[in-house]
């Protein structure tokens, strides 16, 4: 199974995406749980409708005990800590509210496809609007930087594509924390690439699993919370850069 994030992963660091094959996944992370719980408070807005400011806080705590009770004793907060999340994923939420939502159809929409015998291709959709003669547009969230969201946007077009044998009109994601915003119209050319991509990337993975080998190690800022640090020697040298 290849899922999106695994996709991104590949795209960056080969090795790091294998560490994740094998079970080796990186420590929670205060900035990972905050997002984590601002994508169930914007799912909630979209399906139930909007949180009054006095009921925020107790919002987020049932998200909290419905899924992410293993994540935050996992974080270990304090009860000051915990409510500094409350208030940053606050801040989030009114940024998110001012967003145009017409044509909203649907949030954390699943999408999964199996192009070939034993491969299965997954994603999640934080949001799918309606636009008409326009077609689908597939949106995601960010609560941080946006980076380089391209070739995550570039699998969710196919898996959409191939689960729903069209294309979407339009993929984008948009950043809650800078108000950064990149969209793009998927072509069959394009969606074709990310498809070749996506094979090669589990064609590797499955060899080098099976091998128990590895593959290119790639350095950067995504390796100051890779599992994989205390044996890369090129993780170790990009964080040493990233401290200094």
């Amino acid at each position: 199974m290849l899922s999106a994030s695994a996709f991104v992963t590949f795209r960056r660091c080969p090795e790091q995406a294998l560490g994740r094959m094998r079970g080796l996944y990186p420590a929670e992370s205060r900035p990972a749980f905050t997002g984590n719980l601002a994508h169930r408070i914007f799912a909630r807005h979209l399906t139930a409708g909007p949180i009054p400011d006095a009921g925020f806080a107790a919002a987020c705590r049932e998200e909290i005990g419905a899924a992410l009770n293993p994540k935050l004793s996992a974080l270990r907060l304090r009860p000051r800590q915990l409510d500094g999340v409350i208030e940053e994923v606050a801040a989030l939420y009114q940024r998110f509210r001012r967003l145009g939502l017409e044509g909203f159809s649907g949030a954390e929409v699943p999408l999964e496809a199996v192009p070939a015998e034993g491969v299965t291709l997954r994603g999640k959709v934080d949001a799918v609007f309606d636009e008409g003669e326009r077609g689908a547009r597939l949106t995601d969230w960010k609560t941080g930087s946006l980076g380089d969201p391209v070739p995550q946007l570039g699998f969710y077009a196919l898996l959409w594509a191939l689960e729903r044998q069209d294309l979407p009109g339009r993929v984008e994601a948009v950043s809650l924390a800078s108000g950064e915003r990149v969209e793009e119209v998927p072509s069959r050319a394009g969606v074709q690439e990310v498809a070749a991509e996506a094979a090669k990337a589990v064609t590797r993975l499955r060899r080098a699993f099976a091998s128990g080998g590895h593959l290119d190690r790639i350095a950067g800022p995504w390796c100051r919370w890779c599992p994989l640090l205390e044996e890369c020697e090129e993780g170790r040298a990009a964080t040493a850069l990233l401290d200094a």
